[in-house]
């Protein structure tokens, strides 16, 4: 497959699996009119903090904590888009162009105000800001999936280990469950087809009996 072709199977996977996760959370997902647009901004300017902003005193960019916010703000987008057209196959095409789109931006905090700025005036996710926060951060589509399949797939696992009712342990053998995520998504093959199903058997194996 070429990389447009790809990058559109791997986009069509992550919708489908957030239209899975959002079902899980309430089967009318779609009809609830949830606020994914104010869920993207407040995410923008949490992510603002781990970057670094501030003039008057030294801030170094944790790059990792800024990709895993641009991982969360996936989710959103990907909800938005799904709200608005229900077509998956149309989704992951437009979705595709948009992410395989660049500017000559460079200075990551505009392109993050770009993001939120969209969010915020016309309630849309702007494929090609989020294409440039990914591009100053390092971060190409095959690390966009492998920590979005981790992340939904930890959520997934959250919620079979009793989330929603609060007996859900967090701190597995002394490391968090996003520690834990971390290390497992980095040992296994975000190429093969059983991706999603090896990281939640492993995550399945890691949690405290």
């Amino acid at each position: 497959m070429t990389n447009l072709e790809t990058a559109k199977v791997q986009i069509g996977q992550m919708l489908q699996m957030q239209d899975a996760m959002n079902s899980r959370v309430s089967e009318t997902w779609r009809e609830n009119n949830y606020e994914w647009y104010r869920a993207i901004w407040v995410e923008c300017a949490e992510m603002l903090d781990h970057h670094g902003w501030k003039w008057w005193k030294h801030q170094e960019i944790d790059v990792a904590q800024v990709q895993l916010e641009l991982v969360d703000i996936f989710h959103f987008g990907l909800s938005l888009r799904l709200m608005a057209q229900n077509d998956v196959e149309k989704v992951a095409e437009q979705l595709t162009q948009d992410l395989s789109l660049t500017s000559n931006e460079g200075d990551f905090k505009i392109a993050l105000e770009s993001l939120a700025s969209d969010a915020v005036t016309n309630k849309a996710f702007n494929g090609l800001a989020f294409a440039d926060c990914m591009r100053l951060m390092d971060m190409d589509l095959t690390e966009l999936f492998r920590q979005y399949v981790g992340k939904n797939t930890l959520n997934f696992f959250r919620q079979d280990h009793g989330y929603k009712d609060g007996t859900y342990i967090k701190v597995w053998h002394g490391k968090e469950d996003n520690e834990v995520l971390a290390e497992v998504v980095n040992e296994l093959d975000v190429t093969h087809p059983d991706f999603q199903s090896q990281v939640y058997n492993a995550l399945k194996a890691h949690y405290p009996s």
